[in-house]
């Protein structure tokens, strides 16, 4: 499963640069004025991870697939896109796609980027475009639930536990609380994710600052500028120096980061927040015809990760031969791992871990 993330933010914020440097293309136009990006740009990035670059130099196989990322550059929302200013509601419906939301906060002053509200105040843009999906949702769901309420009527059992969840969610969105932030009963929860809410995705801020105040400026602070509370993800990033890595090979990228004294990229930063935020982890498979990492939602069964390689693995899982990374790293590959006898037969109730190097068994 590639996670797909939407890029949003007011115009000029630095929601562009940011995805002509996470992607390494110049897909999006880059310019000083709104609304230049006017359908969504679509990159689809590798998501780095040192484990399958040591996986790959332990196999030596002859492809190597690394688990993708999927960045949507949705053009610059502004105050009234829920009511179609600017070029609101076309770039609403791209968002409710995606998995997850990374809204690009500008805390950087000065240069000759116009910000389009005339001054820089990272809180005032962030519940600027919160209230916009917020606004967007209540008027998605109020027509949903005109539609419910007289199949609720009649008794059928499933509109009424939509109607409940629809009507919950309604009355937090009318408060300015977020969809997400509602208590669904067990019942409800599907209902409530069916309602493909702005709201109710999980959102990551990413914080655009100058270059000189990347090493200086902490999660922590760019809370504080936003005025958040500490179960938000925040990142800290600066679009201009996520620019200048992409023309530099991965060792200089390294030695730039470590002059600036910052220990990961933006990229980095957002792939890992954004794993988090869904819940999503990483398995391995690793064969002589190819390594692979593999996408999974944390608290999957054995047969569940199988069936995300295809649904007949799922369906005939006998069991999985399974090695944790950090065995299979220490010990030279599958070989060493067997004879250190720290291969495992993991059955159907198995929950697979992060790291987990698997192979399959199934009958057809």
């Amino acid at each position: 499963m590639a996670l797909k993330i939407g890029i949003v933010g007011l115009p000029n914020v630095g929601k562009s640069t940011l995805f002509n440097a996470l992607t390494k293309t110049r897909a999006a136009q880059a310019a000083n004025y709104p609304f230049c990006t006017i359908d969504p740009n679509i990159g689809v990035v590798e998501v780095p991870d040192e484990r399958l670059r040591r996986l790959t130099d332990i196999v030596q196989p002859k492809k190597v697939i690394p688990a993708a990322i999927e960045f949507v550059d949705i053009a610059g929302l502004v105050k009234g896109a829920s009511k179609g200013e600017g070029l609101g509601n076309a770039f609403l419906s791209h968002i409710r796609e995606v998995d997850a939301i990374c809204h690009v906060v500008r805390a950087f002053q000065g240069g000759d980027i116009i910000h389009v509200e005339g001054s820089i105040d990272p809180e005032r843009d962030r519940s600027t475009i919160e209230m916009e999906l917020a606004l967007a949702d209540l008027q998605g769901l109020q027509k949903r639930i005109d539609k419910c309420e007289g199949a609720a009527r009649t008794g059928d059992k499933e509109k009424i536990l939509e109607l409940s969840a629809g009507k919950k969610i309604l009355a937090a969105l009318e408060q300015g609380k977020p969809a997400s932030s509602v208590p669904l009963s067990q019942d409800e929860a599907p209902y409530g994710k069916e309602f493909q809410l702005l709201t109710m995705k999980p959102m990551i801020y990413a914080v655009n600052v100058a270059e000189h105040e990347l090493a200086t400026i902490s999660s922590e602070q760019a809370r504080t500028l936003l005025k958040i509370d500490p179960s938000q993800q925040v990142i800290v990033i600066s679009a201009k120096i996520e620019e200048d890595l992409q023309t530099l090979s991965p060792e200089d990228a390294k030695m730039f980061l470590d002059d600036l004294k910052v220990t990961s990229s933006g990229l980095d930063l957002l792939i890992r927040a954004a794993y988090d935020a869904l819940g999503y982890i990483t398995y391995f498979t690793a064969g002589v015809q190819e390594v692979r990492a593999w996408t999974i939602i944390k608290g999957m069964t054995a047969p569940q990760a199988a069936g995300v390689i295809h649904t007949d693995f799922e369906k005939g899982f006998i069991r999985a031969e399974t090695i944790s990374y950090k065995d299979f790293d220490q010990l030279s590959g599958e070989a060493g791992a067997k004879n250190a006898g720290k291969m495992r037969a993991e059955g159907k109730e198995y929950i697979v871990q992060d790291g987990d190097v698997m192979h399959f068994r199934f009958n057809v």
